[in-house]
């Protein structure tokens, strides 16, 4: 987000549109009420490396108050971010309405340079506490269960993002064709962002020629087929949140896909996630069976993690280092064991005296920024 935009965004400004508040709401924000609503507050929240957001408080024409959450976000990437998560979560909320703060609109501002976009939904007052593994995972796999791809494919009908980069979701009839696709995507874009690294290429190509067709291939041979399901797909801690009001958890910041289901999966192997704790997996597993070849399940998560992984590296490449060298080692392993290189032949492995500690990392950058 733009130093502009921030300005702009928390400086209080006086209008017909508010009575009390720290935060500027737009003509085009009001506009999205019925018609004679009017903002009654309008209190800053939490600002991360590429939003900030609101809590209103909307008198609508009759007396009555609801609250809303706002985001707002600028320029071409704001414009992907908010039109995104929203169709994102609109087809989350069409399956779990019970797991997602009910989407309401998403728009571009009236006022102001740069061009700024925003995206409105229900506000739900939650705690920031870890999700309850049974709650999360029963809901999970129920998205994933009941929901169906419009068109049979995999992807998703409009560009998708995690934090401020969008994905490659172009439909794809094959599971193996597209998340070939989406980690070429994403590697291309971690060069062009923390630079070439020779041994990671190396790695990589021989990932996308052989492993990836061995792997994940596996799960379209013999008969077997992969379901396109719906999932959250970029599902972290920061993400959920459980009501204080119902202790129902909740799910929000969807960068949706449709994919294999054991995708969303993926993400909690990364280290910087608090969902990581083995009891999320192994939850989940009980209320969905691992796709076929069984045996193959942790290798394929393995794989998963390493797109989220390669993801992270892209959009925080101050504090991406250790996360890309850990994406570093799941490729070597994968390929140790896939497709090994002939003798004296690969890339070196890293050693311990090379590596960069993701602690330290973390410690480099601040806790509103360091995460998607």
């Amino acid at each position: 987000m733009s130093r502009s935009v921030s300005t702009r965004l928390e400086n209080v400004e006086s209008g017909p549109y508010t009575t009390s508040s720290d935060f500027v709401v737009d003509e085009n924000v009001v506009a999205k009420f019925p018609a004679g609503s009017r903002v009654r507050s309008a209190i800053r929240l939490a600002k991360s490396t590429w939003t900030t957001t609101a809590r209103l408080r909307v008198e609508f024409p009759g007396g009555c108050e609801r609250e809303f959450f706002l985001k707002a976000a600028t320029e071409d990437a704001g414009k992907a971010l908010a039109k995104g998560e929203f169709h994102a979560m609109s087809e989350i909320f069409k399956v779990a309405p019970d797991m997602v703060p009910r989407p309401w609109s998403w728009g571009k501002y009236a006022t102001g340079h740069p061009e700024t976009y925003f995206l409105l939904s229900e506000f739900v007052d939650m705690d920031e506490c870890v999700p309850d593994p049974d709650q999360l995972c029963r809901k999970l796999s129920r998205l994933h269960q009941e929901s169906k791809s419009p068109t049979g494919q995999f992807g998703f009908h409009t560009v998708t993002c995690q934090g401020q980069t969008p994905q490659a979701v172009s439909w794809e009839s094959s599971w193996t064709a597209f998340f070939l696709k989406l980690l070429r995507h994403v590697v291309r874009l971690d060069f062009e962002t923390n630079g070439y690294w020779e041994e990671l290429d190396v790695l990589e190509r021989r990932v996308i020629a052989q492993v990836i067709p061995k792997l994940i291939g596996a799960l379209e041979r013999d008969g077997r087929r992969v379901k396109p399901c719906l999932i959250h797909a970029d599902l972290w801690e920061g993400n959920t949140g459980t009501s204080r009001k119902t202790g129902e958890v909740f799910i929000f910041d969807a960068a949706s896909i449709y994919a294999h289901n054991e995708m969303e999966t993926g993400n909690w192997r990364c280290h910087y996630n608090k969902i990581h704790r083995k009891v999320y997996r192994d939850t989940y597993l009980r209320y969905v069976r691992p796709s076929e070849p069984l045996d193959q399940w942790d290798d394929r998560n393995r794989m998963y993690c390493i797109y989220f992984n390669m993801m992270f590296s892209v959009n925080h490449h101050r504090a991406g280092h250790a996360v890309r060298q850990t994406a570093y080692d799941d490729m070597y392993f994968l390929v140790d064991k896939y497709a090994p290189f002939p003798s004296n032949e690969g890339p070196a492995r890293l050693l311990e005296s090379e590596r960069v500690s993701l602690s330290a990392e973390r410690d480099h950058t601040a806790s509103d920024s360091w995460k998607i």
